[in-house]
Parts: C-alpha cells; sequence; structure tokens
C-alpha cells in the first residue's frame, strides 16, 4: 500500500499498489480512465451508516462508490486569542474591523480559497452534486455581487495581503489571524502558542445580508486498484484501514481529522480545538465537496486569473458580467 492516486496508479496499475491513499476529487478522473474497483454493496451500507454524508459524497461517483473515507479536511480560521475574540471572529466585519485578517487574493493560490465565496452567495460549481460540467452558474447577480465584494477588499484596511508570509506575520503581529488548514496547526502554535485560537469560518455580507462563508471540503480516501488480483482482500484491508479504530490512531499520530461518526465523538477529538473547527466545517452550511469532475483541472488557473484581477482592479465593475459569462462558458468545456 502507498499514497499514490492519479499520477502513479496510470502510469502501470498492473504494477501499483493494490491499496492506496488518494485525495477524493481524482475519483472522477480515476474510475473514469478504469482505474478504480467499485466497492461491494454491503462494505458499502458500512460506509454510508458510519461516515459523515460530506465524507460519502467525496467518495461517490455517477451513484457508484469507490473509496473507503478516513478523513475529512477543511480550511479554518486561525487566530490570536489575545487581539480577538470569539465574537469578533464569528463575521468578516467585524473580524476586518477589530483585528487584521491576512488574505491571500492577490496571488496564485486565491481560487483555492475564495472561489467557494460563490457558492456562499448561492451559486453552484458543476451543478448541485459537482458532477455537472454544465452546471455552473456564477454568471448571475449572486457572482457579480462576489466579484464586486472582492474588490472591495483591497481598500479595507483589516485585510491583508498575505500568502507565503502568513505565519511570519502572524508571529510578528502584522495580522491577527490568516485561514488555512490542519497542516498549518503546528506552525501556528509556534507562532502564537498560548494565544492560538481556532474557529470555523465567519459569515460575509456581499451586499443583501450576512451568509455563511464556505470552503472547500477534501475527504481523505483509500482505493483499491482495478487491476488487483486480490479484491476481497484489497477491499478488506481497506476497510479495515478506514475503520472507527484505524481513523483514531491516525488522528492521534498524524492530525487526521477521522469522517467516521463515532471517531468524531472520541474524547481527544472533540477537545482538540483545529478538529473540532474542521468538523463544524463539514457540514453543507459551512463547505463545498471538491467536486471530482476532470475537468476540474481546468477550473483552477481561470479562477485565479479572475480573482487576482479583479482584487487589483485591472478588471473593472463594468467587466464583471462579461468576465463570468466568459469563465462560465470556458469552464462548460469537456478536456481533451
Amino acid at each position: 500500500m502507498n499514497y499514490s492516486g492519479l499520477k502513479d496508479v496510470s502510469k502501470d496499475p498492473e504494477k501499483a499498489a493494490d491499496v492506496f491513499m488518494m485525495p477524493h476529487d481524482q475519483i472522477g478522473q480515476m474510475a473514469e480512465a478504469g482505474l478504480l474497483y467499485p466497492i461491494g454493496k454491503k462494505q458499502v451500507a458500512t460506509i454510508k451508516k458510519n461516515n459523515v454524508d460530506s465524507a460519502i459524497q467525496g467518495v461517490t461517483w455517477k451513484n457508484k462508490v469507490y473509496g473507503y473515507p478516513y478523513g475529512i479536511e477543511s480550511q479554518v480560521l486561525y487566530y490570536n486569542k489575545s487581539k480577538l475574540s470569539e465574537n469578533d471572529v464569528k463575521s468578516w466585519d467585524s473580524l476586518t474591523q477589530k483585528g487584521k485578517l491576512g488574505a491571500n487574493f492577490a496571488e496564485n493560490g486565491a481560487n483555492y480559497i475564495f472561489a467557494p465565496l460563490f457558492m456562499s452567495n448561492g451559486d453552484v460549481l458543476y451543478g448541485e452534486n459537482g458532477e455537472d460540467l454544465k452546471g455552473t452558474n456564477f454568471n448571475n447577480q449572486n457572482g457579480v455581487e462576489v466579484l464586486s465584494w472582492i474588490a472591495k477588499q483591497k481598500s479595507n484596511p483589516g485585510v491583508v495581503q498575505t500568502n507565503a508570509a502568513a505565519l511570519a506575520n502572524l508571529q510578528s503581529g502584522k495580522i491577527d489571524a490568516f485561514l488555512s488548514g490542519p497542516w498549518s496547526k503546528n506552525d501556528v502554535k509556534k507562532a502564537l502558542g498560548d494565544k492560538m485560537a481556532v474557529a470555523a469560518y465567519p459569515t460575509v455580507n456581499f451586499g443583501s445580508g450576512e451568509k455563511q462563508m464556505k470552503a472547500f471540503l477534501g475527504v481523505k480516501v483509500y482505493g483499491v486498484n482495478q487491476q488487483t488480483k486480490s479484491p476481497l482482500a484489497s477491499m478488506a484491508l481497506a476497510n479495515y484501514l478506514s475503520n472507527e479504530k484505524t481513523q483514531e490512531i491516525e488522528f492521534k499520530k498524524n492530525g487526521v481529522v477521522p469522517s467516521n461518526k463515532r471517531a468524531q465523538e472520541a474524547t481527544n477529538v472533540k477537545t482538540d480545538a483545529v478538529a473540532k473547527s474542521v468538523m463544524a466545517m463539514s457540514d453543507n452550511d459551512h463547505s463545498v465537496v471538491m467536486p471530482k469532475l476532470p475537468e476540474m483541472t481546468t477550473f483552477w488557473p481561470p479562477m485565479d486569473s479572475l480573482i487576482n484581477d479583479v482584487y487589483k482592479g485591472k478588471i473593472n465593475a463594468t467587466q464583471y458580467q462579461a468576465k463570468l459569462d466568459k469563465f462560465v462558458s470556458d469552464n462548460a468545456k469537456k478536456t481533451k
């Protein structure tokens, strides 16, 4: 078993591991390429019974389950609790009025953090289930509101353009908060020590009332190689590696937040600030399960450009609708 996924398995499926770790957003492309073994009905029932809804959605492609979830991952809000209170960080406006939020609007990677703003304001990416190539509807009034809001953040004194220097800026006090994932937990702890606090995302007002700001949710998955010579044994292994007890060990050793509902109830999970915030982010009100369409690979670059250029003022308000129209049209094209 290894951590591989699409890149390694597709090279030579017969030589790849029978069971491997992968991010859920590769499932669509791997299933379409015949690289994943569909899970049997009995184990599907177990997966659906034991795991949170977002994890089940993450491993499902065209109504078939292709993987065993063992963890969930979402961005959260890290902040300095000596500068900001729990109430301060509940809304973007109060957060940026009372403190300095480090956020990347202007560089590569803005897409992952801020594309979910469109879904926060009621739009959908690749349809309601993330599988409809022509289902993106960012080119409506909701989408225009999102771009207008992004443009305003350039002149928001409580927003500091921050990317690679986020941790250094947090430690120095240049910023009081930033958005990142569980992977930053130890680094933030080093930067802030006992002043570190974590929360789910704040609400945001695009102009028509407070809406819950959403993030992309990722699911950590064990997949079974379609070319395995031992499918039953491989599925039994994947099932074991993703069960409640193993997920508890995975959290204790590696900090992976469980997708198993009972594992989430373990005391050390429930009392961990980052895990608690990730679990809060894992429902449909707070996050969007990353779509699994193969075409998702072509979504990222133009989304980065759109966010970056709007924030920098390179696109003016009269162009928002046309830019969104083109984005949606291009986004509906099949990859080669």
